[in-house]
């Protein structure tokens, strides 16, 4: 059973500040590198946990990078984190060739992704960072959907050894996973609903929006939705994909996240080599986000077409227009 039972939220930071806290327990090796927001992505209880371990370089994002990977050529395992819209916005010379040119094992986990960031608007709406990350050679994308997720992934990025980028949402987000059982490995999507008619492929917050999408199209449009949390954006699960084309013959991907280059972009790309179904895409289309206060997220996540019952409408088109 990988789906819990219940429907609490929690928050993505909090999990990644108390995983990464106990991950350092275990691995002495493990640092973190902060930019000035160590409060928010809550890595400074790993700083308060171990102060020697811990640097804060400031409102400085090619540093952090650039010290980060100082840091792994001398041996550590080193997690850097500030906002998605920092990371990789002003730094990807330094990601490209300080980290990901000699492979190095440093973690850049980031938060504040996508649309939902709350009042700041556009300039902090950070759409376009897995087309950006999952370019690079090397790199490796990880998009959680939810506190559960988080917590196994930091395990999975110890792990592994080389650069990774994980993509955390800022609202609180519900619970999907059941903590003993659901598990996170590269290249492994996650089955969370079986059907026949259509397959839903989610990451991130849009994972708990493409459950709900498949409930309304059972209940109002009497389609059977197959829907997978493909979490690894890079390496990409393949062979659940080609089975679900195989299966349902129709993909749609869903995505906090602009429609070129990210998660839409990646599974079409690999079934159009595989076994070429249709590929409906669902995300930002190519335009910048506005502004939304926490209260206002749900109305603009709706505005850009990303609600369960917006998402749900543009499945059903999709599966009336495959026939």
């Amino acid at each position: 059973m990988l789906l819990s039972k219940g429907k609490t939220s929690l928050d993505m930071r909090s999990a990644y500040g108390d995983s990464l806290v106990e991950a350092g327990l275990k691995y002495p090796e493990i640092v973190c590198v902060g930019a000035d927001t160590t409060d928010s992505l809550k890595t400074k209880n790993f700083g308060n946990k171990f102060p020697e371990r811990f640097f804060n370089v400031g409102i400085a994002e090619a540093n952090l990078v650039s010290v980060a990977a100082g840091l792994a050529m001398a041996g550590k395992v080193a997690f850097a984190s500030t906002y998605a819209a920092f990371l990789p916005g002003r730094c990807l010379d330094q990601i490209r060739n300080a980290i990901c040119f000699p492979n190095l094992d440093v973690k850049l986990v980031v938060s504040h992704a996508g649309l939902t960031v709350g009042p700041d608007g556009a300039s902090h709406q950070q759409i376009e960072d897995i087309a950006t990350m999952r370019a690079i050679p090397n790199m490796k994308v990880l998009v959680p959907s939810d506190a559960i997720s988080v917590r196994k992934i930091v395990g999975t990025c110890v792990r592994t050894r080389g650069p990774v980028y994980v993509r955390l949402a800022r609202p609180p987000s519900e619970v999907l996973y059941d903590d003993s059982t659901a598990e996170f490995s590269l290249a492994k999507g996650n089955l969370l609903r079986d059907g026949g008619d259509v397959t839903l492929v989610g990451c991130g917050l849009m994972v708990s929006a493409s459950l709900k999408a498949a409930e309304i199209l059972r209940e109002e449009y009497s389609l059977n939705c197959r829907v997978i949390d493909m979490f690894s954006v890079k390496p990409l699960d393949e062979e659940l994909l080609e089975k679900a084309a195989k299966d349902t013959g129709l993909l749609v991907s869903v995505e906090e996240h602009n429609i070129f280059g990210g998660l839409g972009g990646a599974v079409a790309e690999s079934v159009s080599s595989r076994y070429p179904v249709p590929v409906e895409r669902i995300g930002v289309s190519d335009v910048f986000g506005e502004s939304a206060r926490d209260e206002e997220l749900e109305l603009l996540l709706d505005v850009y077409g990303l609600s369960p019952t917006k998402v749900a409408r543009r499945v059903a088109e999709a599966v009336e227009k495959r026939k």
